[in-house]
């Protein structure tokens, strides 16, 4: 293990996804998909809370207006951040109880982006859609025949969105218009059908470089704009699933695991799996955006 990583909380994760730091707090937030709740951790303090809310959170983002807006198994919905309570807001996959919501994340217009997946994607269906729930709860279906959707940004000029199918292992790049909030001339960023390993989540740092989890992989790659892999970072766990820039100066990058994977009971040989790990950069990170809605 890096000199640079720690092992920062035991938490034992299933599915831990989806770190989301909040810098007027200091304190990250995170889901479990499969254990239906979302955590915080204020590393100052270290006070940790589990928020168990019933159902399948598959990511989260802040709103402007405080709290937290969620995608969840019953669509998309608004949390105070400090209790179980959910509001919920609109439910484009209604009707499809084989669906539900995974990866998620907000553009620097107020827009929340996430995508919904089949609940049982390693059979190869790729049936989910990738919505934008805009700041007046209207919702547009962005792309469908999606696999799984996993790590969303955006490039720093704002002109590119990168977008993640794990099922078929690409990280995407898509011209974006930032007014409209349209996407367009998809093309493949990242083709990792050849890597160990299946591409997750991801951040875009202050110098435009995408980190991308490697799930089943054991490590995070930082790629350049171009698509080339400038570094690489080995994990204690062989399945890192997400990363978020943190801390005072974003300095900090927070790491999210799972267990689900090796099957209904928590792995013996691997007792850091589903754990949060912190990894201190010399490269800084972008303060995250906040739902407008």
């Amino acid at each position: 293990m890096s000199n640079n990583l720690e092992h920062l909380l035991s938490v034992n994760c299933k599915l831990g996804e989806g770190p989301v730091w909040s810098q007027a707090e200091q304190k990250l937030y995170w889901v479990d998909i499969e254990q239906a709740c979302f955590h915080t951790f204020e590393p100052a303090t270290k006070q940790h809370q589990v928020f168990q809310v019933g159902l399948a959170v598959g990511s989260l983002a802040l709103r402007r207006a405080g709290g937290l807006v969620l995608a969840t198994k019953g669509g998309f919905a608004f949390s105070s951040g400090r209790d179980t309570d959910l509001e919920f807001v609109a439910d484009p996959e209604e009707g499809n109880p084989l669906m539900r919501f995974n990866d998620g994340k907000v553009d620097r217009q107020g827009r929340f982006w996430a995508g919904s997946v089949h609940q049982q994607p390693a059979i190869g269906l790729a049936e989910g859609s990738l919505y934008r729930l805009n700041p007046d709860l209207s919702v547009a279906r962005m792309e469908i025949s999606v696999g799984i959707t996993n790590g969303i940004d955006w490039s720093l000029d704002n002109t590119l969105m990168y977008y993640t199918d794990s099922l078929r292992k690409v990280i995407y790049a898509y011209d974006f218009e930032p007014a409209s909030g349209t996407i367009a001339n998809r093309r493949i960023f990242i083709d990792s059908t050849a890597e160990e390993g299946v591409p997750d989540g991801l951040t875009v740092d202050s110098e435009g470089y995408i980190w991308s989890v490697r799930w089943g992989g054991w490590k995070i790659t930082r790629y350049d704009p171009a698509g080339k892999v400038e570094r690489e970072i080995e994990m204690p766990v062989e399945y890192p699933t997400s990363c978020m820039f943190g801390g005072e100066n974003l300095d900090e990058l927070f790491i999210t695991s799972a267990w689900t994977a090796f099957g209904p009971t928590y792995p013996t040989g691997q007792p850091l799996a589903g754990d949060l790990f912190r990894f201190k950069t010399e490269i800084k990170g972008l303060e995250q955006a906040s739902f407008a809605g």
